[in-house]
């Protein structure tokens, strides 16, 4: 008994959960690729956003037992994103009833747990968690780069009026990956490290694929292309002002 509740420390709890959740995290990732690899272009199937909302529930979970205010922020933005993107795909709609009514209550209750605080977590032993003001910078660039790839993709994919991921999106996510990479190894966490270390390699070979796709595209597709993203923002702009007026 006294050996089960050793190996049960918050500590090793936080451990599993944040490996099952960058283990979920390089499925889709591998998933991803080897879609890619075949198509020999770019491609993100829906399964890629559902296990991203997962994998960033459990993270969310992970990041408050380690008090680590960078991961709880980073997650919480991630995961309205993931929401989005389902939307955006129709494919939000299709999931049960008691999955959505989970995916909005169970982040709203951890929460209010965390903030009425518990032996486990709480918001006042975060305060009161002594990082380096270098180490705790290092992260929260790296991660607001890291987000920036999701809040650039929402604001393309909206304007395109669906889900898609551009080459920038694969530039901005090996940047953030690289410097999160850097504070795993400084702060520690073999969680980010694991998890970060092998989403480098994906995101570099990403840039290659899609580099390889565009220039293989003919020049009049790609302007085709182009003229008719910028015709399809400017009739839902259009829209947009007419419905408010």
């Amino acid at each position: 008994m006294l050996k089960i509740q050793t190996l049960l420390t918050t500590a090793n709890v936080a451990l599993v959960i944040g490996l099952v959740s960058q283990l979920l995290f390089s499925s889709r990732i591998v998933l991803q690729w080897i879609q890619s690899e075949r198509a020999k272009r770019v491609l993100v199937p829906t399964l890629f956003w559902q296990i991203s909302l997962v994998s960033s529930f459990l993270m969310l979970v992970y990041g408050l037992l380690r008090h680590d205010p960078v991961i709880l922020g980073a997650q919480l933005i991630s995961y309205a994103i993931y929401v989005r993107n389902l939307q955006l795909l129709g494919e939000w709609g299709k999931l049960p009833a008691w999955f959505r009514a989970a995916a909005y209550g169970l982040p709203v209750a951890l929460l209010s747990w965390f903030v009425a605080g518990n032996r486990h977590f709480s918001l006042r032993a975060m305060l009161g968690t002594e990082i380096p003001g270098g180490l705790l910078v290092l992260g929260t660039v790296g991660q607001a780069i890291f987000l920036l790839r999701f809040v650039y993709q929402w604001i393309y994919s909206e304007r395109r009026g669906e889900s898609s991921l551009p080459l920038s999106f694969w530039v901005i996510n090996l940047v953030g990956s690289l410097l999160i990479l850097a504070y795993a190894i400084l702060r520690r966490d073999l969680v980010l490290f694991i998890g970060n270390i092998f989403g480098t390699v994906v995101y570099a070979r990403n840039i290659v694929l899609l580099r390889r796709q565009l220039q293989q595209q003919p020049a009049p597709l790609r302007l085709a292309r182009a003229a008719a993203e910028a015709a399809n923002a400017a009739r839902r702009r259009n829209n947009r002002g007419a419905n408010h007026g």
